[in-house]
């Protein structure tokens, strides 16, 4: 893990385990203190990490940080535009502006079910959303559906498939329906699922 060092008109390197980020202006609004050293906000670090960060990186930065009640989409977008030109900014900006916004994901599956759903044009999704106590990987609430997908390190296991069938008991008993898919059907049987999640969104839309 490296260090990303933000500095205003000096002349530094990056080298190994430092990364420096040069400016020639820095916003009193994009300014911190964290116990005494001076730091960029956590709008502002999204701002410069998006530069070098993939879609899926910031992404991912981008919902842990808003779950951490570090900053928020508005003042996100209000360090975009202190920085127009900043490399990374019309990704970031991307990212903010698709449908639902950007989503949580906590595995490889999910990223992958995610990329499925956007590029089908499906409804956006909430994603790990708490529902009757219990955590769905993908919710369409107005229709009522949960989308689960299980990989193998997740649901190899008795434990853990005895964990998401009870799950699966409490989501449908709150009135949901629950579709779950596996990793490989993700890989190898693609437009299977996005078929099956369109006709459970149509079912569930007509009542």
């Amino acid at each position: 893990m490296g260090v990303d060092l933000t500095v205003v008109r000096r002349r530094c390197r990056s080298r190994d385990g430092l990364r420096v980020h040069r400016v020639d202006t820095l916003d009193a609004a994009d300014r911190a203190h964290r116990r005494g050293i001076p730091v960029t906000s956590p709008a502002r670090t999204i701002v410069d990490y998006a530069a070098t960060a993939s879609a899926t990186e910031l992404e991912h930065a981008l919902t842990e940080s808003y779950a951490k009640n570090l900053t928020d989409e508005r003042r996100v977008l209000a360090a975009t535009e202190r920085v127009p030109t900043h490399a990374g900014v019309a990704l970031l900006r991307s990212i903010l502006g698709q449908p639902g916004g950007p989503q949580r994901t906590r595995s490889g599956g999910e990223r992958a079910m995610l990329k499925l759903i956007r590029a089908a044009g499906l409804p956006a999704p909430r994603t790990n959303l708490l529902i009757a106590g219990f955590n769905a990987d993908f919710v369409w609430q107005e229709e009522r559906l949960i989308v689960e997908v299980d990989g193998y390190p997740f649901h190899g296991h008795r434990a853990a498939f005895e964990r998401d069938h009870r799950r699966d008991i409490v989501h449908k008993n709150a009135g949901y329906e629950v579709l779950r898919f596996t990793a490989r059907q993700l890989d190898e049987e693609p437009l299977l699922v996005v078929a099956a999640i369109v006709r459970a969104l149509d079912r569930r839309a007509r009542g």
